[in-house]
């Protein structure tokens, strides 16, 4: 069992939970993340990494990807330490004489996080992928459910399942470099938007719909798929090196139902205008959260986690300013132009 010693825990690599990290090192507090999913971005990396999103202040637009690989850098200063793959389980207290207790989080893997607050940023809960049976077997020998990037996938012959914005999209940002990429669905109409699905079927993917894979073959690591198609077409044999399983994701609050937080809906962390919980040093911000007037928007998300994290820094220091004034009254924290 590992340890780690945080000031703040954030619960949730989304959008909201990386600019919370960025605010926290603002704050001077050392930032622990833990996410179950194995890469950073929560449902924006899951669901829709490619597609633009307009409602993000100074972003005319900005695609889902982007977004995240700046929240990354602008947290990356202040050198938070990320536990992904891991989910936030169990939830101890540790008193202390005269000043708040400490939180100890126990995640899935074991690791033991103490901080002396905790920020749940966790959008609609822990994601879990919905599995491709058929696949399982090759899970990490060829078989994934994510695209972090396409570097692994140059060269290769590539086969997507599903119907969705992720199947689309990742469909989209592969055949350029792959030698081949072919998108399997089950069904004839997609989810996916209006617009990528048409710039899908205009490009050189191989569409299969009314189709689904019902058998994967490899020596060690995947080679080849079998495709069973409704109708006359029966079953085709595909070269696939590279399986991509884009059927959606199950989400949940799971183990944070029994830290004691009061929800809404029974999906949703009750918050007051400090964004506090009902339980003492845990806090909540973005998508999770509920109040009276709540609207879910990344940009409100934002606004959330840093009043979040600057009450959270009183909750670890009483003696600590709310307000740590503007980031511009910071000199060293502002890039300064280079001098000619």
């Amino acid at each position: 069992m590992s340890a780690v010693e945080a000031d703040l825990l954030i619960v949730g690599a989304g959008p909201v939970g990386l600019f919370g990290a960025y605010y926290a090192g603002v704050r001077g507090l050392k930032t622990a993340i833990v996410d179950s999913l194995s890469q950073v971005g929560g449902q924006v990396s899951a669901m829709y990494p490619e597609k633009q999103i307009f409602d993000v202040a100074g972003f005319p637009a900005v695609s889902g990807r982007r977004l995240i690989s700046n929240l990354v850098e602008q947290a990356a200063q202040y050198d938070p330490t990320y536990l992904l793959g891991q989910e936030a389980q169990r939830l101890d207290r540790v008193p202390r004489d005269g000043r708040p207790d400490l939180l100890v989080v126990t995640t899935s893997a074991g690791t033991e996080i103490t901080a002396g607050a905790v920020v749940v940023t966790g959008g609609i809960g822990t994601f879990t992928p919905r599995p491709l049976p058929a696949g399982e077997d090759f899970l990490g020998k060829g078989l994934e459910y994510f695209v972090p990037g396409s570097a692994e996938y140059v060269g290769k012959d590539v086969v997507v399942v599903g119907g969705g914005d992720s199947a689309v999209d990742w469909a989209l940002m592969l055949h350029p470099t792959a030698k081949s990429v072919t998108l399997v669905h089950r069904r004839v109409a997609f989810r996916a938007h209006h617009g990528s699905v048409e710039q899908l079927r205009a490009s050189p993917v191989e569409i299969i719909t009314n189709a689904q894979v019902t058998a994967t073959t490899g020596n060690g690591r995947l080679e080849q798929i079998e495709v069973t198609v409704a109708g006359d077409e029966g079953k085709r044999t595909l070269p696939c090196e590279k399986l991509v399983a884009a059927l959606g994701f199950t989400a949940n609050l799971g183990p944070l139902r029994e830290w004691g937080v009061e929800l809404h809906d029974n999906r949703h962390l009750v918050v007051d205008s400090a964004m506090r919980t009902n339980v003492p040093g845990i806090y909540a911000a973005g998508d999770v959260t509920d109040y009276d007037g709540k609207v879910r928007l990344i940009a409100v998300g934002f606004g959330e986690v840093a009043t979040a994290v600057n009450n959270a820094a009183v909750h670890i220091d009483p003696d600590a300013q709310l307000f740590p004034g503007h980031s511009t009254d910071n000199l060293a924290s502002v890039p300064q132009p280079a001098l000619a």
